[in-house]
């Protein structure tokens, strides 16, 4: 299965770590990344503390746990290549039904270099 469609078809919770140019780590749950091509992954980031790491260290982590028994998932170890702030391609990327109250945050779409991909556990 390629990524794309194992993003795509696998339910399960993302954790991304970031860090500011300090060096001061940040983790936050993420949703699945979308997989724009075989090396490149795009998250829907708000003005938070992750979007600030990465905007002075373009460096980040990304760990998927699938929802299933045992340990399997995936570690992407990812490098910032740019960025998109157009609302109407954000909206249309959206997987979720609003279930939450919105932000006022502004959104902005993050692209990344896939660098290396780990298995959740082992290798």
């Amino acid at each position: 299965m390629n990524l794309y469609d194992y993003f795509e078809n696998t339910e399960g919770t993302g954790v991304l770590a970031t860090a500011d140019s300090n060096g001061n780590v940040d983790v936050a749950i993420y949703a699945r990344p979308h997989i724009t091509d075989e090396k490149t992954a795009a998250f829907i980031m708000n003005e938070r503390l992750s979007y600030q790491n990465i905007t002075s260290n373009p460096k980040a982590a990304y760990l998927f746990l699938e929802d299933a028994p045992g340990y399997n998932g995936k570690r992407l170890y990812l490098t910032k290549i740019k960025e998109d702030s157009d609302n109407e391609l954000i909206d249309s990327m959206k997987r979720r039904i609003k279930k939450y109250k919105e932000t006022d945050s502004k959104k902005h779409l993050v692209y990344f270099n896939i660098d290396r991909i780990r298995e959740l556990i082992g290798e």
